[in-house]
């Protein structure tokens, strides 16, 4: 659904995405992340034709974006993070207006508006004035003009961006839904959204990728120790030595204490896990011990491993 190869964006002397290269598969859900001034606003505008890239080629649907900018365009629908909406429009007038700009009439006009409202709950609110809508609503009408003409591919620049927890969780449920029919690449910094909503991510930092494959497979290639945690009633100094003394264990940190039992995380290798070697420990001192846990790596351990500059 997506080709991406070599693309560049250049503005003067600046170079804005470098050389970013990847694919998107038809029917996936893919998570486009990075930091401020990675690079992936101006990748998402040549994606969707906004912005020619200055070197490199970028396909949709088999169509460049350039060369065949209509054609590519058709099979693309777009919210931007800022969804420009026309405040003195209705609801459903608004996106009858948007879907005659995109090439819709008669019938299936009225068709495709009604479904894209039924889909995004904005029947009841049809009638009302754009600027009278909450911020979650203006957002539910921004999805509805990208899905309004049923486009094969969905990009989404921040969907939730300004949204309370509930209204985060609607949109989220919404974006699932849209993923059984509709490639989707989404652009966020809420990672755990994309750890419920993704099947696979791609990281981009200083305009290139420095990552992308499913969520579980970055995981077991990062290079950042492990971490267990664990709480003992023994004395710190002594419990702090003799874990650093043990096998695969890089450091010992001594956390906030909790009453009588001391909390320690202990960082491991890439890879190990120590948790028996620590039980075996405690027992052979005698320690008393009530927690004992390992760290499962998350979304966001990953992209701080990816994007870190130490």
């Amino acid at each position: 659904m997506i080709e991406v190869r070599n693309a560049q964006k250049r503005y003067g002397r600046h170079t804005a995405v470098k050389d970013i290269s990847f694919s998107v598969g038809k029917g996936e859900v893919v998570g486009f992340l990075g930091p401020n001034g990675a690079g992936k606003t101006t990748t998402l505008r040549m994606l969707t034709g906004y912005l020619p890239p200055s070197s490199g080629t970028i396909s949709i649907a088999g169509y460049d974006i350039f060369s065949q900018s209509v054609d590519a365009r058709k099979h693309i629908g777009y919210m931007p993070e800022n969804v420009p909406l026309y405040d003195d429009m209705r609801v459903r007038e608004y996106l009858r207006y948007r879907a005659a700009l995109k090439g819709l009439k008669g019938s299936m006009l009225r068709t495709y508006v009604n479904e894209a409202m039924d889909l995004c709950a904005l029947q009841h609110v049809r009638r009302k004035m754009i600027k009278t809508l909450s911020k979650g609503y203006r957002q539910r009408v921004g999805l509805a003009d990208a899905l309004v003409a049923k486009p094969d591919l969905l990009i989404l620049d921040e969907p939730t961006n300004g949204l309370d927890p509930n209204q985060i969780r609607q949109i989220r449920s919404l974006i699932k839904r849209l993923g059984e029919k509709h490639t989707i690449l989404i652009s966020t910094h809420i990672l755990s959204e994309v750890e419920m909503i993704c099947d696979h991510v791609i990281i981009v930092d200083e305009g290139i990728v420095k990552a992308s494959g499913k969520p579980d497979e970055l995981v077991a290639t990062m290079r950042a120790a492990g971490k267990v945690t664990v709480e003992l009633k023994a004395e710190v100094d002594e419990v702090k030595e003799a874990i650093e003394g043990l096998d695969k264990v890089k450091k010992v940190i001594v956390e906030e204490p909790d009453c009588d039992w001391n909390k320690f995380s202990v960082l491991v290798e890439s890879g190990t896990d120590a948790r028996s070697r620590i039980a075996k420990l405690t027992m052979a001192k005698g320690w008393p011990m009530r927690t004992l846990y390992r760290h499962q790596a998350t979304l966001e351990d990953i992209f701080v491993e990816m994007t870190r500059k130490d």
